[in-house]
């Protein structure tokens, strides 16, 4: 049973401030309405689209964090970050992403989004990729939402940080990456 405007509006007010970001599809399949209607409760609520959360909440949370880059310089926005030990992007695959002929993203998005990532979750001033090893496992399509997972490994012999990143489309892992990073800093001591 569907619920009245006014309850929709307060649960849909109450659903973004806990999981802020929801899409308006999942609104509209969990409250059972069309994405228009979800799109002019946000509107009447003054609510913002997705990706203008995702920004708020990243410069909110993030801003005075991330040290090695600034946050405009992120492929992809961040929606999750501890310095030096994890960090989690998304980027939304557009037209501006993929060829003309077959609207399959061009790879270097996909590495820039990781790449991003991997020098973001440094806590450090200067952190540099040296060398990175990548694999692509698919082909990622228009209209796609690319998630990115970072995770410190350590340290090499080199004395140079481990990232590896992980890129999902849904569940399936669309890409892989190895960063080894060089920062200003030596973190010595600690091992891969």
């Amino acid at each position: 049973m569907r619920l009245p405007k006014v309850k929709r509006q307060e649960r849909l007010q109450e659903t973004i401030e806990e999981t802020p970001f929801i899409t308006d599809e999942d609104l509209a399949k969990k409250f059972d309405v069309s994405i228009q209607t979800i799109r002019l409760d946000r509107m009447e609520l003054a609510i913002p689209e997705l990706r203008e959360r995702i920004k708020t909440v990243a410069k909110n949370q993030w801003n005075e964090t991330v040290r090695s880059l600034p946050l405009e310089d992120v492929i992809g926005e961040i929606i999750d970050l501890e310095l030096d030990k994890r960090a989690i992007s998304i980027l939304d695959i557009g037209k501006e992403h993929v060829f003309t002929r077959n609207n399959i993203a061009r790879g270097h998005h996909l590495f820039a989004q990781a790449n991003s990532l991997a020098v973001a979750v440094i806590n450090d001033e200067l952190a540099l990729t040296t060398k990175s090893e990548l694999n692509f496992k698919r082909q990622v399509h228009q209209g796609e939402r690319v998630v990115a997972k970072a995770f410190v490994h350590g340290v090499n012999e080199k004395g140079l940080t481990v990232v590896k990143v992980d890129s999902y489309v849904d569940s399936e892992l669309v890409f892989t990456g190895e960063f080894h990073m060089y920062r200003s800093t030596e973190k010595r001591g600690e091992s891969k």
